[in-house]
Formats: structure tokens, C-alpha cells, sequence
């Protein structure tokens, strides 16, 4: 009972802390159509330890030109049944999309990241439940001057992450071979730090997906991705974001060598 309150008060926070975000008026708005294609690749070694890799190619206009392109590499370990440990890198190219891109020079720029991860998860039901809190270090490239072809300078900054989510088989209850599931998830990402300028509040994502487990290697699911990015810089005194709609893509792969190493 205790546990079931904590999560309740943990998501009325969530939602008001996003509210708040986004009660000023204050604003410039710039609008896009987003499309991220997504692979991700789990490589077990043994019961407590695997590898994970991935990939995320996202568009702008749906498929027409860049948004992001996004690489990310980590070690898990499995702790106990519902708490999943990961450190990794990720390294990240963001491109100049939209009527007003994120740079203020108008420039791709590159991020390198190191990350921390924690995820916790539960069944209620017919539903798997999951917690994700994500703590990043993160390089961000900048120009000093607009003739630089490449970024001379990557302050430092540290972004702080929260993802829930609830995802429910479609037949039978629970998500084994053969079963379509759907899945909801929301993602608060908060910047901190002396190098943050305006978005303290980062970004915020919703997606809302279908999905198809095969089997114990390949998972499926897509559907619609709703991302609202704050920048870090005002444009005639106003505050800027991004509301970008569209849709998201991803392939998930499980290889588990656990079973090659006692065989």
C-alpha cells in the first residue's frame, strides 16, 4: 500500500512539474514533423551482465532531412529481478532543422555523453510497469566564431532524466511469443548545472505505440511521438520551443550468449 502511494504522489509530481513548464505565455513556438527509426540490440553474456547498443536515425519532415543522428553503447547489470543497472557513452550529430535551429549559428553540432541509468520494474495486473531515472554528463559542441567549420568549444553540462512507462498485452495476460501489446510512456528530461542557459526544463516526450513480440529475440512497435524541446538561449527576449510531432519506429533485438557459454 505504502508502495502503490509513493508511485501515485511520484506521478502527480511528474504531471504538475510538467504543467508548470509549460504555463508561460512568453514564448516563440516553432512547429516540425518528426520521424525517428530506431534499433536497439541487447547482448546478454551471462545472468547478470549484458551489452547494450543503439542506433536512433531521426528526420525531420518525417524522413526528408536530418534531425539527429544518435549512437549509444552501455553495460547492464541485472541487480535482481526488477532493477536494471546500465553506464555507457552515447555520441550524438544534431542538425539545423526546423525554422529556427537549435544552434544559434545555424550549425550541426556534436555531443558526447556519458550516462547512468536505473530501471526499475512492475507488474500490476496485466500491466508491466517501468521506471526510468537517467542521470547524463554531457559535452555540447559550440562555435566561437560563425567562420569555424567545426566546434572549438564543448562546455560542460548535466541533464537529469525520468521515463515512465505502462505497456499491456493485447491477448492473453502478459507479453510472451506472438502477442501484440500496446505501450504509453512519458519522459521528463531537466537540465542542470552553471553551464544551462534557459532550459532548465529540457525536453519532455509522449509516445504512444503497438507493438509485436515474436519471440525472445525480435520485438517490434511504432506509433505516435510527441517532443517538446526547450532551448537554451532567448530570441528577442522570449523563450523558444520546439513542438515536434510525428512518429517513432524501433527494431529490438535480444541475443543471449548466456546459453553458447554454459552449452
Amino acid at each position: 500500500m505504502i508502495f502503490t502511494k509513493a508511485k501515485l504522489f511520484l506521478c502527480a509530481l511528474f504531471l504538475t512539474s510538467i504543467s508548470a513548464s509549460f504555463s508561460a505565455q512568453n514564448r516563440i513556438s516553432d512547429h516540425n514533423n518528426i520521424g525517428w527509426y530506431a534499433y536497439n540490440g541487447t547482448f546478454k553474456l551471462d545472468s547478470k551482465f549484458s551489452i547494450h547498443t543503439e542506433y536512433q536515425w531521426r528526420r525531420n519532415d518525417y524522413i526528408t532531412s536530418w534531425q539527429q543522428s544518435l549512437l549509444r553503447l552501455g553495460l547492464n547489470y541485472q541487480a535482481n529481478p526488477n532493477l536494471q543497472l546500465r553506464v555507457g557513452y552515447a555520441w550524438a550529430e544534431t542538425f539545423p532543422y526546423g525554422e529556427i535551429p537549435l544552434n544559434s549559428l545555424g550549425k550541426d553540432f556534436t555531443e558526447h555523453r556519458i550516462y547512468e541509468m536505473a530501471t526499475i520494474s512492475d507488474k500490476i495486473g496485466k500491466v508491466d510497469l517501468s521506471h526510468r531515472f537517467m542521470l547524463e554528463q554531457r559535452w555540447v559542441g559550440r562555435y566561437s566564431d560563425a567562420n569555424l567549420t567545426s566546434e572549438d568549444q564543448y562546455p560542460f553540462m548535466n541533464r537529469v532524466r525520468y521515463m515512465i512507462r505502462l505497456q499491456m498485452p493485447l491477448k492473453g495476460n502478459s507479453i510472451g511469443d506472438k502477442t501484440p501489446y500496446v505501450a504509453v510512456y512519458d519522459e521528463l528530461m531537466i537540465g542542470f548545472g552553471k553551464n544551462v542557459g534557459e532550459n532548465v526544463f529540457d525536453q519532455n516526450r509522449i509516445g504512444v505505440l503497438l507493438g509485436y513480440k515474436f519471440n525472445n529475440l525480435v520485438r517490434v512497435e511504432g506509433g505516435y511521438l510527441n517532443q517538446i524541446v526547450q532551448f537554451g538561449r532567448e530570441i528577442e527576449g522570449k523563450n523558444v520551443f520546439q513542438y515536434n510531432n510525428g512518429f517513432i519506429v524501433s527494431a529490438n533485438f535480444n541475443f543471449d550468449f548466456s546459453k553458447k557459454a554454459v552449452d
